[in-house]
């Protein structure tokens, strides 16, 4: 069977890299756990390393956390579905917000629970995902005071997941002026600005954080030290936390071209071959894992002589060359992943997760943080 694995160590590493980034600029953060899927394995190792909030965008995941570990803050990040308000209140110490009749629902629920229920209210910054237009903050402010056991613990904003919008310096200074105009129209105080993702990490590097921005919401970085901002890596920051593995079960010399007349494959596409490859031969590995459990274009071979051809729905082939590493049915193929070649993965039953420590965290120190 395949598995994906997960390094603790090395997650662990990066936890301490970035809580020691934020803890420097003065910045509060909570994890984005949505990678996992709720697989409890994957969510102790995560709930041992880290005492800080989880944050989910599935209600399921949130349970579970909660199950795992009652004390931990749980974060629902999407507007929640309205029929969904009184799990949202059991399971959700906060949740984000852009709808007047939920919130009315949440707080309806939260008074039947005998809670107070916070939540951040969701900003429109050019994204044109979810959040309210900023000019309607203060009205729409003004009715959720009215409803009781709702308490606003923030304001919010996303940026760069549906159209790329990129953060810089004057959204966010804008969104902060945008807090004190409601903070001074009613004479009270917003706790947070939950501004930073991912992709505004690079801004901290930069001395671009405003005064003001205090709560991120992490994810991708944690999980695969990358730059969103740039699509690269940071580094210091390591990029292997997970890494999938798959069996050999077939290996064999094959022509490099297929014969016969060429129709459309599984995925509805028309494949095309370099002649220059008629009558050569090479060897094929087939190992157990496909299109149902990974999207093969979002991983990637660990050993430099492997090349993926293709895949089928639970089959994937790979071209050796010559074999010199002298691979054989049975073996192990080791690939590296990307952040949707794991979301894929651990969605997948067919996957099996496993856990693994190489390293010990006292037995190196953070590197010195560099623009």
């Amino acid at each position: 069977m395949s598995y994906i694995t997960i390094n603790s160590s090395k997650l662990s590493y990066n936890f301490n890299f970035l809580n020691q980034l934020f803890t420097k600029n003065q910045i509060d953060w909570a994890i984005v756990g949505k990678l996992l899927c709720g697989n409890e394995k994957f969510l102790k190792v995560l709930l041992d390393i880290s005492n800080k909030e989880i944050c989910d965008s599935r209600l399921s995941n949130l349970k579970i956390i909660k199950k795992l570990s009652p004390k931990t803050q749980t974060v629902y990040i999407k507007p929640p579905a309205k029929r969904l308000a009184k799990s949202i209140v059991e399971f959700a110490d906060v949740s984000f917000n852009t709808e007047i009749n939920t919130i009315k629902a949440l707080s309806e629920e939260a008074v039947s629970q005998q809670k107070t229920h916070k939540i951040v209210i969701m900003v429109e910054m050019g994204e044109l995902r979810e959040g309210i237009m900023a000019k309607n903050l203060p009205e729409f402010y003004s009715k959720v005071l009215q409803l009781p056991n709702i308490e606003v613990v923030g304001i919010g904003t996303n940026l760069n997941c549906l159209n790329g919008i990129l953060p810089d310096k004057d959204k966010l200074f804008k969104l902060n002026r945008y807090k004190e105009i409601v903070e001074e129209k009613f004479n009270t105080k917003i706790p947070y600005i939950s501004a930073g993702s991912s992709v505004t990490i690079p801004l901290i590097f930069r001395k671009e954080i405003p005064k003001g921005i205090n709560h991120f919401r992490v994810g991708e970085t944690l999980f695969f030290g990358t730059d969103v901002y740039k699509d690269s890596t940071i580094s210091g920051m390591y990029q292997d936390v997970f890494k999938l593995t798959a069996e050999i079960i077939e290996i064999i010399e094959k022509p490099m071209i297929p014969a016969g007349n060429v129709g459309t494959n599984l995925t509805g596409e028309s494949p095309t071959f370099n002649k220059k490859n008629i009558g050569k031969t090479s060897v094929r590995a087939i190992v157990d894992i496909g299109l149902l459990d990974i999207d093969h274009k979002n991983i990637k071979p660990k050993n430099p002589e492997i090349e993926i051809i293709g895949a089928s729905s639970d089959m994937l082939i790979l071209e050796l060359g010559t074999n010199d590493s002298d691979f054989k049915v049975g073996d192990t193929v080791d690939f590296s992943m990307n952040y949707m070649a794991v979301l894929r993965a651990m969605n997948s039953d067919y996957v099996d997760k496993k856990v693994e420590k190489t390293i010990h965290s006292k037995d190196f120190k953070i590197l010195e943080l560099k623009n």
